[in-house]
This record gives structure tokens, C-alpha cells and sequence, in this order.
């Protein structure tokens, strides 16, 4: 399984931006049919927040992240970001990368191959 090893959390003003970083060892992200990142948020379930389709870069994101997120990768370093602009308190949670994620009926999980980063706290204050 790939190992993955998020970056660039921290604590930011309501509207200010911050850079998700998404490092991968032992595999590439090509091997991945798609890439990702969650979120999880105290008391809350973990929820998709956005992916891309390795190849091509197809990229889709939830409702309440688009327009403001974007997913991008850098093939040569095996990186994959999260750039979040006009974030919001809402955006408070704890942010995983994630391999392989895919949507089963209305749910996204990852899939058999997939792997998940330890996580990187974003704090949005008012």
C-alpha cells in the first residue's frame, strides 16, 4: 500500500488560504485510478471533499467546497495538494488524503488498494 503524509495545516482567519500537501512513498499515484482528500470535523463523519482522476485530471469536489478548493498534483514529486481559498470556520477539520477513493451509491469510501494519510488539522477562526 502506498504511504501517504499530509502537510501545510495550521490556523488561519475566515477568508485567508491555506496549501495542502499530500506526499507519497512506497507507490506512485499513478498506480491510483484517483487520489483524494477527506475531511472529518469533532463529532462528525469523515466526508469527501474532493478528487481527481489520475489520468486526464478530471477533478470533482463537494458542494460545499466548490468554487473555493482545488486538487492539483505534481507528477515528478509524487505530490498531490489541496489549495483552499475564502475558507470559512465550517472548513474547521482535520484533513486526510486518501487513495483510491470511490463513490458506491451515494457514500464514498476507499477502495480495496486504498490508503489513508494520518491527517492534518486546518482551524478557521472568526
Amino acid at each position: 500500500q502506498v504511504q501517504l503524509v499530509e502537510s501545510g495545516g495550521g490556523l488561519v482567519q475566515a477568508g485567508g488560504s491555506l496549501r495542502l500537501s499530500c506526499r507519497a512513498s512506497a507507490r506512485t499515484f499513478s498506480e491510483y485510478y484517483a487520489m483524494g482528500w477527506f475531511r472529518q470535523a469533532p463529532g462528525k463523519e469523515r466526508e469527501f471533499v474532493g478528487r481527481i482522476i489520475w489520468s486526464g485530471g478530471n477533478t470533482q469536489y463537494s458542494d460545499s467546497v466548490k468554487g473555493r478548493f482545488t486538487i492539483s498534483r505534481e507528477n515528478a514529486k509524487n505530490t498531490l495538494y489541496l489549495q483552499m481559498n475564502s475558507l470559512k470556520p465550517e472548513d474547521t477539520a482535520v484533513y486526510y488524503c486518501a487513495a483510491d477513493p470511490t463513490l458506491i451509491g451515494t457514500k464514498w469510501i476507499l477502495g480495496p488498494g486504498g490508503s489513508w494519510g494520518q491527517g492534518t488539522q486546518v482551524t478557521v477562526f472568526s
